[in-house]
């Protein structure tokens, strides 16, 4: 009886399985693909180098997209998530409520923080890696650097918002460093953010593909957000208001009414809503984010709001 015969007898007796089933495995060995490096189980990183570490692995033969968010996740974000899953090998999302982009304590504290059940949605939608650092890790000191996206600071969200996109710009610049991603993926809805992190990517030359993803509504037209659980259930009925004085707006473009006249239409919408308060509309091209008197070509002008209702602050556009 040849040597491999009498160990392959033994190992029916269960002398010696465990060896056997090593010394068979090993010689199946083949190489580990991908998805086999990638686990079934998605990853959570709270540490800027150990996720920096881990995706190095994956760096020179995939591509990674990447999704960053507050948390309080919702459909708008699993569509980015399932955007980026369709067109990278890697998926990466951040979890992580940036103190530095909040012009207002209260709106920083009123923000909701669900952790827990972000990650269970993120997994879910396919998300192969989460990044939820706390404020000490993001920012061991408080940031002195300042940025200045020029005009775009000058309108809309840079105007009621001093600072807003300077805490933007740090915290999207850190995450480009860290993440290294290949794409990076943003929502229609906070129209203006894209603007900046266009200029942001073009100025520091980050080697990053901006891809802006289509807003997600809800049934009655209201733009998903995650302020939006903030809305009282007599509020909640109302907010879709916001997408109709849009609608309303461009159909009186469409029938060739001049921009001052869709504005003032949707201001007077506004005040016969008191639990409205507006806080500005403006019809703008879509990509550089400026005033604009007239329709430019399809896909180049946006109609731009945002508007308060009861503590919720609420933006939307439409592109068109």
């Amino acid at each position: 009886m040849c040597c491999l015969e009498r160990i392959k007898k033994l190992a029916k007796l269960n002398k010696f399985f465990p060896y056997f089933n090593t010394f068979s495995a090993k010689k199946e060995t083949k190489p580990v693909s991908l998805q086999a490096q990638k686990s079934s189980l998605m990853k959570r990183f709270e540490k800027a180098d150990t996720i920096r570490q881990y995706l190095h692995t994956f760096r020179t033969e995939s591509t990674i997209g990447f999704v960053p968010t507050m948390g309080a996740l919702h459909e708008g974000h699993m569509a980015l998530i399932e955007t980026a899953r369709r067109e990278n090998d890697v998926v990466v999302s951040s979890i992580f409520v940036n103190p530095v982009q909040f012009n207002n304590p209260d709106d920083l504290a009123r923000y909701p923080r669900t952790l827990e059940e972000d990650c269970q949605k993120l997994e879910t939608a396919g998300c192969d890696v989460v990044f939820a650092p706390s404020v000490d890790e993001m920012y061991p000191n408080p940031p002195s650097l300042r940025l200045n996206f020029g005009l775009l600071e000058t309108v809309m969200e840079g105007a009621f918002r001093p600072g807003h996109f300077n805490g933007v710009g740090i915290v999207v610049a850190k995450l480009f460093n860290i993440i290294q991603p290949d794409r990076a993926y943003f929502g229609q809805k906070d129209l203006q953010q894209v603007g900046v992190i266009r200029q942001l990517i073009r100025d520091l030359s980050f080697p990053v593909e901006l891809i802006r993803c289509p807003i997600v509504r809800e049934t009655d037209g209201l733009a998903m957000s995650s302020r939006n659980r903030n809305l009282t259930a007599a509020e909640r009925d109302q907010a879709p208001a916001l997408f109709e004085a849009l609608t309303r707006a461009h159909g009186a473009l469409m029938d060739e009414q001049s921009v001052a006249q869709a504005k003032e239409m949707v201001t007077d919408f506004f005040n016969n809503k008191p639990d409205f308060r507006l806080e500005y509309v403006d019809v703008v091209n879509a990509n550089s984010l400026q005033p604009t008197d007239y329709v430019l070509a399809p896909g180049q002008t946006a109609i731009c709001l945002a508007a308060h209702l009861g503590k919720v602050r609420l933006i939307d556009n439409l592109v068109f």
